[in-house]
C-alpha cells in the first residue's frame, strides 16, 4: 500500500478481527470493524467525489460519536487534513479557526446547527454536512453522504510525515494557533501509550471526555483502535451513567482529570457499582490528591498520571500506577519513544532537582505550527520543543510540575490561557489593565478570576465584564468574578506579577475557602 498513514488503521485491523469484534459502541449502536472500515471507505470516496483533495482541510464539530472517528479517518485517507472544533467554543472563536485553517468542509453535528451557521457563515467552509436531524437547504445529510460513496479502495500515497490534524490551542499572544499533528506523530503517540500503559487487544475503553481534545483521541481512541479493542463513546460526562456503564460493558480502560475522578467517588453508586474490570485509570490535567488516590486504591485501582500536550499529541510522560503512592505528585518518566529535559533560561541541561523549563523531543512531537513560522521558530529550538512549564526530575528520573511559564489555568480539563482572556477584557475602552489568574475549586481544579483597572467617569462592575464576554468567549473561560483595584503591581519593565496577585487573592474573593462547584 502507498498510504501509511492514520486513514488505513481500521482497514488494516480489519483484515485480523473476527466478525463479531465490536470496534465502536454508541448509545445501542454496535460497530463491528468490517462494518467501520467499509463505512470510512464510503465516507472517504463521498469526500472525494465532492471535491477534497489531498492537503485539503475538512472541520469537524461535535461531541463524541461514531462520526467523529470516521471523519477522521475517511479525510485522512484522502490526504487531507482533519480540524475538530471544540464545542464549547463561541460563534467568533470558531469562525477564526475554520478561516485560520482554510477548511473547505464543515462536519457538524444537529444539535450544533446554531452555532456551525453563526460560526461559519461567512468562512471559507462551501461544503457543510450534518450528522443527524433534517438538514436545511444548502446542507448535505451525513449518512446519505456516506451512502452515495463507492467502497473501492482508495490507496493515495501518504508518508508518516504528512500532517493529519490540526488543533487549535490558544496562544499567549491571546491568538490561537493550530498544531500540526503527522500520521507519524500519532502514530508513535499510540506505541508509546501502548507500552507505557500496557494497552493490549481486547481492549475495552470507554471515553468521557471529548475526542476533540488531543488526550482522549490520541491516548484512548487510537491505540486501542490500533490494537484491536472496543471503543464506547459517551456524548457527554454523568457520573452515574459512567459507573453503569463500567460493570455493564465490562470496561477495563477509563481516563479523565482529578475533577472527573472525584465526582465518579463521591457519586452514590461507587460503593455498590462493580469495577473489577478496570485495568488502566490514567488521569492528566493536574496531579491526584492523596485522599482521591486512596479511596481507589481500596478499590484495588491504581492511577498513572501523566503529563503531556497539544504539541505533544499530547503524551509526554507517564507515571507507572505501581509508582502512584512512592512518587505522590509526580508526572513520571519520559515516554518510551520520547526524550524530556529540564534546562535553564540559556536552554543548559540542569541536573536532578533544579528547577527549569521543560523541553520534549521525539517522533511523537509537532515540528510546526499551521502558518506561524514566527510561533514554530519561537517554540521550537533544535528538535525541542519549548513547553512554556516549568519542573524537575528527581534522582530517578521522575519529573514534577512545578509551575507554568505561560500561566495557563487547568481548570475541569480544560486550558485557559490568560492572555486571550485579558485581550477580549482590554477591549472594552473603560479598562486600563488587567490580569487573569486562577484559584483554587473544589469541582474544576481551577477557575479563572480577573484583577483590572480601569479609567473614565463611566465605571463598569464586574456583572458588565462578564456581560460583555458572553457570546465572545467559551463559558469556561469567563472569569468566575472581577476585582477591581487601583493599581496592579508590576515589575520595573511594566510587567504584571501574577505571582503576587495569586498571593494576594489564594481564594475567590468574598470567600476563605476554595471556590464553590
Amino acid at each position: 500500500m502507498q498510504n501509511q498513514g492514520i486513514g488505513t488503521w481500521v482497514a488494516r485491523r480489519a483484515q485480523r478481527m473476527r466478525e463479531e469484534d465490536i470496534a465502536v459502541a454508541f448509545r445501542d449502536e454496535r460497530i463491528g470493524y468490517d462494518a467501520l472500515a467499509e463505512r470510512i471507505a464510503r465516507l472517504a470516496n463521498a469526500l472525494h467525489e465532492r471535491g477534497v483533495q489531498r492537503g485539503d482541510r475538512v472541520a469537524y464539530l461535535g461531541n463524541n460519536h461514531p462520526s467523529f472517528l470516521e471523519s477522521l479517518f475517511a479525510t485522512t485517507m484522502l490526504g487531507a487534513i482533519f480540524v475538530p472544533l471544540n464545542t464549547r467554543l463561541a460563534p467568533p472563536e470558531v469562525e477564526f479557526a475554520v478561516d485560520d485553517a482554510e477548511a473547505s468542509t464543515l462536519i457538524f453535528h444537529a444539535d450544533l446547527h446554531e452555532l456551525a451557521r453563526a460560526g461559519t457563515w461567512s468562512t471559507s467552509a462551501r461544503r457543510r454536512i450534518q450528522v443527524g436531524g433534517t438538514a436545511s437547504p444548502g446542507v448535505d445529510d451525513y449518512e446519505s453522504v456516506l451512502e452515495s460513496g463507492s467502497t473501492d479502495d482508495l490507496d493515495r500515497p501518504v508518508a508518516l510525515e504528512d500532517p493529519a490534524m490540526i488543533l487549535y490551542t490558544s496562544g499567549t499572544t491571546g491568538r490561537p494557533k493550530g498544531a500540526v499533528l503527522t500520521h507519524g506523530n500519532l502514530t508513535w503517540n499510540s506505541f508509546n501509550a501502548i507500552l507505557d500503559y500496557g494497552i493490549g487487544a481486547g481492549e475495552r475503553v470507554l471515553l468521557i471526555s471529548p475526542m476533540f481534545h488531543v488526550a482522549s483521541l490520541g491516548m484512548g481512541a487510537l491505540p486501542v483502535l490500533l490494537q484491536g479493542g472496543t471503543v464506547i463513546l459517551h456524548e457527554k460526562f454523568d457520573p452515574g451513567a459512567v459507573l453503569r456503564t463500567v460493570q455493564e460493558e465490562q470496561i477495563t480502560m477509563l481516563s479523565g482529570v482529578p475533577t472527573t475522578f472525584q465526582l465518579l467517588q463521591e457519586h452514590p453508586d461507587f460503593a455498590t457499582t462493580d469495577i473489577s474490570s478496570l485495568r488502566h485509570l490514567t488521569c492528566g490535567g493536574s496531579t491526584m490528591p492523596q485522599r482521591m488516590l486512596e479511596a481507589y486504591e481500596q478499590r484495588g485501582l491504581h492511577f498513572s498520571c501523566g503529563y503531556g500536550m497539544t504539541e505533544t499529541s499530547p503524551g509526554a510522560t507517564a507515571l507507572p500506577p505501581s509508582m502512584s503512592i512512592a512518587k505522590m505528585g509526580s508526572s513520571g518518566l519520559k515516554h518510551f519513544f520520547t526524550d524530556v529535559k529540564i534546562v535553564d533560561e540559556h536552554g543548559r541541561t540542569l541536573p536532578p532537582g533544579e528547577v527549569g523549563e521543560i523541553w520534549v523531543s521525539g517522533p511523537n512531537v509537532i515540528t510546526e505550527y499551521w502558518r506561524r513560522p514566527e510561533a514554530t521558530a519561537d517554540a521550537i529550538v533544535d528538535g525541542w520543543f519549548r513547553s512554556g512549564d516549568l519542573g524537575s526530575f528527581d534522582e530517578d528520573g521522575y519529573i514534577y510540575i512545578s509551575d507554568r511559564l505561560k500561566d495557563m489555568i487547568i481548570s475541569g480539563g480544560e486550558n485557559i490561557y490568560s492572555a486571550e482572556v485579558e485581550s477580549a477584557i482590554m477591549q472594552l475602552p473603560q479598562i486600563s489593565g488587567v490580569a487573569l489568574i486562577g484559584v483554587p475549586d473544589a469541582k474544576w481544579g481551577e477557575v479563572p478570576i480577573a484583577i483590572a483597572t480601569q479609567e473614565g467617569a463611566a465605571a463598569l462592575s464586574a456583572e458588565d465584564v462578564i456581560g460583555q464576554l458572553q457570546g465572545r468567549l467559551a463559558k469556561y473561560k469567563i472569569p468566575r468574578a472581577v476585582v477591581f483595584v487601583d493599581e496592579l503591581p508590576r515589575t520595573a519593565s511594566g510587567k504584571i506579577r501574577k505571582a503576587d496577585l495569586r498571593q494576594t487573592y489564594p481564594t475567590l474573593p468574598g470567600t476563605s475557602e476554595p471556590a464553590a462547584s
